[in-house]
C-alpha cells in the first residue's frame, strides 16, 4: 500500500478571483488527492490535500504556479498524517 500523507497549505499572492480554487480542485482530483480548498479573509487561499505521498507533493508543487491568472508569492505547507478525507471540495 502506498504511504498516504496530508499537506496543510497556505498560498499567498493574487490567488482570489482568478479561478485558483476551481483549478486546485481539478488538479487534486486529476492526481487522485482528497481534501478541500477555500479563500481566507486576508486574501490567501488555504487547502488540505491527502493522498499518496508523491501525488500530494505534486499538487503542493502545482500550487506554486496555480491557475493561469494567479500570481503566487508564497506557498507554506505543513506535512503530516492524513485524517481520512474522502473526495475534494471547494469550500465557500
Amino acid at each position: 500500500m502506498t504511504d498516504r500523507i496530508r499537506a496543510h497549505v497556505f498560498v499567498s499572492g493574487t490567488v482570489q478571483g482568478v479561478y485558483y480554487r476551481a483549478t486546485t480542485r481539478d488538479t487534486a482530483r486529476d492526481h487522485g488527492v482528497d481534501g478541500w480548498v477555500q479563500n481566507l479573509p486576508d486574501g490567501r487561499v488555504e487547502a488540505v490535500f491527502e493522498g499518496p505521498e508523491g501525488a500530494v507533493r505534486d499538487v503542493v508543487e502545482w500550487c506554486e504556479t496555480g491557475s493561469p491568472a494567479a500570481d503566487v508569492d508564497a506557498v507554506d505547507a505543513e506535512f503530516g498524517d492524513p485524517d481520512g478525507l474522502d473526495g475534494f471540495e471547494v469550500r465557500w
